[in-house]
């Protein structure tokens, strides 16, 4: 398999330190007050700890839909859509990828979107850029696929492992490699990396529920429990 390490590398760091990768929190479902992110809701996580959350700018929300090469899972036409922000290498990402999941199988009517916001290691960026490219050659079904295969590997996530991953889907390596080092998909990384750092989304993984940002990974409990408050209410409490 082909593959320019050096290139990759230094196209994946070119993305991440534009954006101040280095500030970013890698937490699970503890509090993360540093942020400004208070309890804008008292809502818990599955362990009984506050979820720290906020109200989002509502022109900013509405911006994420614009967003290229989100993955989706769900119909387009659900009321209610979930946004997770995640790292590759986040630790917490690998349980919440599982819940996901879980969420997905369980609430058919639900729709969720991932975002790429590799902010915790230059090797989650060369992931994020192969995702990315399965994403604009293969579509959201083979995105998906590839999120749950590397989230559920023990160990680092890097550009050569997402490769090897992603060739599985049937596209040979050095095609995803070309378009994972396109422009396109470094910009598209780059609008979504953005975004996470417009909305304040310092944690991975976060989320995006209606108007409300959560900081960190609160459990499928209290994922499911938010979620129906925001179809009785417009509120992850009602």
């Amino acid at each position: 398999m082909s593959f320019d390490r050096r290139r990759f590398l230094l196209a994946s760091a070119g993305v991440a330190s534009g954006l101040g990768a280095t500030a970013a929190l890698d937490l699970g479902g503890a509090a993360a007050w540093a942020q400004g992110y208070g309890q804008a809701f008292k809502v818990d996580n599955d362990d009984g700890r506050p979820v720290a959350n906020t109200r989002l700018p509502g022109e900013i929300v509405g911006e994420i839909p614009a967003l290229r090469g989100v993955t989706y899972v769900g119909p387009a036409d659900a009321e209610t859509t979930l946004y997770e922000f995640f790292d590759y290498n986040c630790p917490y990402c690998r349980k919440a990828a599982a819940d996901m999941v879980s969420l997905s199988e369980s609430d058919p009517s639900l729709r969720i979107g991932l975002v790429n916001n590799p902010i915790l290691a230059v090797q989650s960026a060369q992931a994020a850029k192969v995702a990315l490219a399965i994403q604009r050659k293969l579509g959201s079904a083979a995105a998906w696929s590839l999120y749950r295969t590397l989230l559920a590997k023990p160990g680092k996530i890097d550009g050569p492992g997402a490769l090897q991953a992603a060739a599985k889907l049937g596209v040979p390596a050095a095609e995803i490699e070309s378009i994972a080092d396109s422009e396109e998909v470094r910009l598209a990384l780059k609008a979504q990396m953005r975004m996470a750092a417009d909305l304040g989304l310092s944690a991975t993984p976060s989320y995006v529920l209606g108007n409300t940002g959560l900081l960190g990974h609160p459990g499928p409990k209290a994922l499911a429990r938010m979620i129906a408050s925001v179809r009785r209410c417009d509120r992850i409490a009602c």
